[in-house]
């Protein structure tokens, strides 16, 4: 773990060290949202032609609507019909897993209409579906049955995510007792983490860069246990750029964390000025992503330039399954 403090100084740490890094009344903010086995493999068919495709659920529209990314997106076209799983696949235990492509955009993605709805088409995509592992993961491997636990968070609980809260990867139950013994609290919020975090940045003027929206909840709970904790110093810590995103969200112009149950799209570049997060959490991110330039509206440019170049030379790991950083905030 980077420790990149307020000044910009620099401490090679371990994870194991955050409980160090909190004062006693600080609260942890934890995304106990967990990933579903969003990818299914299957077969458009249309006019007697058929195609292998596969989907990657990206947001749930209704209990039987979800979009999704599609490979290969151009051979679709509405009105087509897909059939999850092989032909003579009856592993599903209500029978077949069929959509109907009712939309469809430019950027390849797509909405499906699923004949199944509710729980029905939840336990059908779970009996077919594998583990949504980031693209340089699964090209080097096939998904296997570890990884049902490996990308999930050991206290994920609300199913809806297409990608892990990976700077959540980090924690283990010996490590959140250690943070409640350093006098912190640790409170839960949920945000359904979408494919479209990840896309990079690809439009030269940032501000027509389309973030993809995300269901999130904030608890009245929570949000009274952060209020209570704010008023008397105590600092909200963030784990992970969703928490981060959502808690932001869900805070107004004064400060006051309300209770929240909706979509966000929140896009935040330098110049946002942060109204409820003082300390985050979180891996390092790809160049151009829309994750970095959070970061460094957090902490501060220059500062992630510098932090980022001395992880690089210190043999710091990238992506989902890599080493973390724990940023305070520039005021």
């Amino acid at each position: 773990m980077l420790v990149v403090d307020a000044e910009g100084g620099l401490l090679d740490r371990s994870v194991a060290d955050l409980p160090a890094f909190l004062r006693r009344g600080d609260v942890v903010v934890l995304n106990d949202t967990k990933v579903i086995p969003a990818r299914l493999s299957g077969l458009r068919e249309r006019d007697g032609s058929v195609v292998r495709i596969e989907a990657t659920l990206h947001r749930r529209l209704s209990p039987h609507r979800w979009t999704a990314f599609m490979k290969p997106g151009r051979r679709l076209a509405v009105g087509d019909r897909v059939r999850f799983g092989e032909r003579d696949d009856r592993a599903c235990l209500l029978g077949v897993l069929d959509a109907t492509v009712v939309e469809k955009d430019d950027g390849g993605e797509v909405t499906l209409s699923f004949d199944l709805s509710g729980p029905d088409l939840e336990m059908a995509i779970a009996e077919r579906g594998v583990m949504p592992l980031p693209p340089y993961i699964a090209s080097r491997r096939a998904e296997d049955d570890r990884d049902l636990a490996d990308y999930q968070t050991v206290y994920a609980r609300e199913e809806g995510s297409v990608a892990a809260p990976t700077a959540g990867l980090h924690f283990t139950p010996d490590l959140m007792a250690a943070i409640e013994r350093a006098g912190a609290s640790l409170v839960y919020v949920t945000l359904h983490v979408g494919g479209g975090t990840f896309l990079p940045v690809k439009t030269e003027d940032i501000a027509r860069h389309r973030m993809h929206p995300e269901y999130g909840e904030v608890s009245r709970e929570t949000a009274e246990a952060l209020n209570a904790a704010r008023a008397v110093g105590g600092r909200t810590v963030a784990v992970g750029t969703t928490a981060l995103r959502l808690l932001e969200s869900a805070t107004g112009e004064d400060g006051t964390v309300r209770p929240f149950a909706g979509e966000t799209a929140i896009f935040i570049t330098p110049g946002y000025r942060f109204r409820a997060v003082d300390v985050l959490l979180t891996n390092f991110h790809l160049p151009r992503s829309t994750l970095f330039m959070l970061v460094a509206a957090f902490a501060g440019l220059d500062k992630m330039r510098s932090a980022y170049a001395h992880a690089i030379a210190a043999g710091y790991r990238f992506y989902s399954y890599g080493d973390a950083s724990l940023l305070f905030r520039a005021d």
